[in-house]
């Protein structure tokens, strides 16, 4: 099934070093897998239409990153039936649009170093983690949120936070999570700060099933 997405990278905090990476590695998807993929950081792109793209991805996104009129379209889009993939820094951006918050499922609230650690896949029947094993070995920031999502959410993946220093969130710590918001289907990986990580198969693969799930390709 062809579609075309849109990969958003704009920041206005902190810019992931890794983000030329995750480009790359998304088109790489694409040009593998039979989608178009389009990136842009111009906020305009989100003051017209969105119906041409099966999905839209804030990939490592900061700050404040749309305008009121992109607020508006991205609403009326997710709500309408389009899809959204959430990677890494997304959950630190529009911490000023409640609604934001909401589509994405938890906001960012710290992290410790990077660092080795282990994610528990709890779900394995979706496109995005049916790859992975039961226990997934990964670098990664290992992002605390404000509050788990667990309850409005269907998790995926948590983290285990005996495999690595500095933890904040305890026992229950989603890192994955999809759900549907509106008619339309929101995906969130906490994981994807180093540029190392776009190179790994199992993330990839990861990434690709996130994006084909909320685009309704797979």
């Amino acid at each position: 099934m062809a579609f075309r997405i849109l990969v958003y990278t704009r920041t206005t905090d902190y810019r992931h070093d890794s983000i030329p990476d995750a480009v790359a590695a998304v088109r790489a998807l694409g040009a593998a897998h039979g989608f178009e993929v389009d990136a842009t950081e111009d906020p305009g792109a989100f003051e017209s239409p969105l119906d041409g793209y099966a999905a839209v991805v804030f990939l490592s996104t900061s700050g404040e990153v749309l305008t009121p009129a992109g607020r508006e379209r991205l609403t009326e889009y997710t709500r309408g039936g389009g899809g959204f993939v959430g990677v890494h820094a997304a959950a630190c951006t529009e911490y000023d649009w409640p609604y934001y918050g909401e589509l994405l499922g938890a906001r960012f609230a710290r992290h410790p170093d990077l660092q080795p650690g282990k994610a528990v896949v709890e779900d394995r029947d979706h496109p995005a983690t049916g790859h992975l094993p039961a226990v997934w070995e990964f670098t990664d920031e290992w992002y605390d949120f404000r509050a788990s999502p667990r309850g409005s959410v269907r998790v995926l993946a948590a983290a285990d936070e005996s495999s690595y220093q500095g933890g904040g969130m305890g026992e229950d710590h989603p890192l994955v999570w999809c759900h549907e918001r509106g008619a339309g289907r929101v995906f969130y990986t906490a994981l994807g700060h180093s540029c190392e990580a776009y190179q790994d198969p199992a993330f990839r693969a990861h990434l690709l099933g996130a994006v084909r799930w909320a685009a309704r390709a797979a």
